[in-house]
């Protein structure tokens, strides 16, 4: 029987070499990309059937940012499919980047310059805004759109007599100090994208806490420092092509700098291959590759506390109700308006 792969954010980056990968392991599984731009989603798909012609590859419209996208992508993916078997979680924003310049150049000639481009720690922060929902984007996106589609498809991952996984993908940058659990969305910090991939990481073992026993298993991986639009979007381009050489040169000094998608994928495409009982839920599943080009992964103790991750479980659920009690009064509005 066909395994069916739901990759969100598919159609670049880390997601696109992650399918490809995938396709060129297993050519019978049905892979599925769920993309906010559907244009960019189609010349992916032609890509990937360019190299891979017997495949089955399908399309979804998600934009996790959205709570309506959500709900109807959800929707249609019950429609098509009786089970999922993975369903990555890959798609996620960095709105508005900025970096301190001093710190960088100070940082850049010391002690500390791999483990400031590994992590961003003291580099980076972002301006984040609300979105039409009400939400703080980047929460939004990184994490509870994320949250809700898993809701969502229970019915699909929780099958009696049949395991599904969920894989996250997370950062470096994701740290404690970064959240906080009275303000999970990060309405008033400066650092949205490392909290919202620190909740990722709580929220991954939260789920198997709930979940193990109905048969979901999440992991959660980092893929390493790659070079994706993402990260392009943190320096100008004039910056990188002065510091590329540099990096590569670090490169073998450290096992974290993967630099390309194909590699940052590793981890994700290793998963693919394991048995979920085989897996640390409390490990970060890092993708990483050496001096000689060799990719391999390795797992890393994540530093969860257990509380807390119940904690936000918890919240989320309490928001996902006060979201779709909000929706089900603006419906009824509507009748009554028709």
């Amino acid at each position: 029987m066909e395994k069916v792969v739901i990759v969100t954010g598919a159609n670049s980056g880390i997601g696109l070499a992650l399918c490809e990968r995938l396709l060129s392991e297993d050519g019978t599984l049905r892979l599925c990309l769920a993309c906010r731009n559907m244009q960019r989603a189609q010349a992916a798909r032609s890509a990937l059937l360019t190299s891979h012609p017997d495949s089955l590859v399908d399309l979804l419209h998600l934009d996790v940012g959205s709570v309506k996208s959500v709900l109807t992508a959800a929707q249609e993916v019950k429609a098509r499919y009786s089970r999922i078997d993975f369903l990555y979680l890959n798609a996620g924003i960095m709105p508005n980047p900025q970096v301190d310049i001093k710190a960088f150049f100070k940082g850049l000639f010391s002690r500390n310059m791999v483990n400031m481009f590994a992590t961003g720690e003291g580099l980076l922060t972002q301006q984040d805004q609300i979105n039409s929902d009400g939400l703080q984007e980047v929460f939004a996106t990184n994490l509870f759109g994320h949250f809700l589609l898993i809701r969502e498809l229970e019915p699909l991952l929780c099958l009696a007599g049949h395991s599904s996984r969920v894989v996250w993908t997370s950062s470096s940058n994701a740290r404690r100090s970064a959240f906080s659990i009275e303000d999970m969305q990060h309405r008033n910090g400066t650092e949205p994208y490392s909290s919202s991939k620190y909740a990722s990481d709580m929220l991954s073992v939260a789920l198997n806490r709930h979940k193990n026993s109905q048969g979901l298993f999440s992991s959660v991986i980092c893929p390493g420092l790659v070079m994706t639009n993402l990260t392009y979007g943190i320096l100008p381009s004039f910056f990188w092509t002065l510091i590329m050489p540099i990096m590569w040169l670090v490169r073998i000094f450290t096992n974290t700098f993967t630099l390309t998608p194909y590699n940052g994928a590793e981890a994700l495409h290793w998963l693919f291959l394991q048995s979920p009982e085989s897996l640390d839920p409390r490990a970060k599943y890092h993708s990483l590759t050496s001096g000689l080009g060799t990719n391999y992964t390795h797992p890393r103790q994540m530093d969860i506390d257990e509380d807390m991750s119940e904690a936000l479980y918890s919240k989320l659920v309490e928001l996902e109700t006060d979201i779709r009690g909000k929706l089900s009064e603006g419906n009824a509005d509507k009748e009554a308006c028709g």
